[in-house]
């Protein structure tokens, strides 16, 4: 895994997995820049699914989890002739990420009452059985383009 060098910036895995998805994910849980807090709530949340995942690494069932929960096609706005089109269109690699990473921490915030790295491993284990908030984003999305799909030839 290691780094991995972009055209802005280089990325560093995460301190304890050396994960860079477990990196961003904690980059966009953080609020008001609190890491160190948000790494605690990602961390405590993996040794709760460890302890609900017995087969596998609570890391790789993190992965897994988003991988199951990004979309292949999504619909976007598209103004013909004064008319608005629901046009599908295929996601890039990092839109998918950024989008699952997104529909995970949504489904999170809007539970109450409970601790966040509860209602986090609650939600990463649904992914990863694909179940839960966030899958079923995913699939709206989907059945949405798959409605749409006779507007794909206005597709840019």
């Amino acid at each position: 895994m290691g780094r991995i060098t972009s055209s802005r910036t280089q990325l560093k895995g995460d301190p304890k997995f050396d994960s860079i998805l477990a990196s961003k994910f904690i980059n966009c849980l953080m609020w008001d820049g609190k890491k160190t807090t948000a790494q605690t709530v990602f961390y405590n949340a993996l040794e709760e699914i460890s302890k609900r995942v017995k087969d596998a690494e609570p890391i790789e069932v993190f992965t897994q989890a988003i991988e199951n929960i990004k979309p292949q096609i999504e619909v976007r706005s598209k103004r013909v002739g004064g008319a608005s089109y629901q046009v599908p269109m295929q996601v890039s690699r990092t839109r998918q990420q950024s989008l699952a990473i997104r529909w995970v921490l949504a489904a999170i915030r809007d539970k109450k009452g409970r601790p966040t790295h509860l209602k986090l491993a609650d939600e990463i284990v649904a992914a990863y059985n694909k179940e839960g908030a966030a899958m079923t984003k995913r699939e709206n999305t989907h059945r949405m383009a798959e409605a749409n799909k006779a507007f794909a030839h206005f597709a840019w």
